[in-house]
């Protein structure tokens, strides 16, 4: 049963990836501007939404389960972060924590102008964010063949 879940939480996961590579991908034609028209605001809106959600995702849902799959303690989000960290799944925790803090701040924008400050931090960081996304899912795939 668990390992169905593991395989079913992988599976959202892969969906979160599409469609986060589909905003960045569009983003990062769009760059970075003194000003968006309505169409590249919207992009931009769609990948920071995309973005907190994705590492929501990523850390409150898959590294969860990946640490009750393999028997980890369930403890804080730190330890959490900090066993996903020992797989290998990413290579700064600071980092990490950085990509949650932007993630804190979209959250927290409510006027345009604010929000576009961040747009920079969201494209650069969702490249990180991107590539640990397929080191989870890399590292998933070891469950797939058990």
């Amino acid at each position: 049963m668990m390992r169905e879940k593991l395989l079913g939480d992988k599976a959202l996961l892969q969906k979160q990836l599409f469609w986060i590579e589909i905003s960045y991908n569009e983003c990062k034609k769009i760059g970075i501007k003194a000003e968006y028209s309505i169409e590249e605001f919207g992009k931009f809106e769609t990948l920071c939404s995309r973005y907190s959600r994705g590492i929501d995702f990523l850390i409150r849902k898959i590294f969860r389960t990946l640490d009750e799959y393999e028997f980890e303690n369930q403890g804080t989000l730190v330890d959490v972060v900090n066993n996903a960290h020992k797989r290998g799944l990413f290579e700064d925790v600071d980092k990490l924590r950085i990509m949650k803090d932007i993630r804190n701040s979209i959250a927290h924008e409510y006027i345009e102008d604010e929000l576009t400050d961040i747009f920079e931090e969201v494209l650069e960081y969702t490249a990180k964010l991107i590539e640990i996304i397929h080191n989870t899912l890399h590292y998933m795939d070891r469950y797939n063949e058990k």
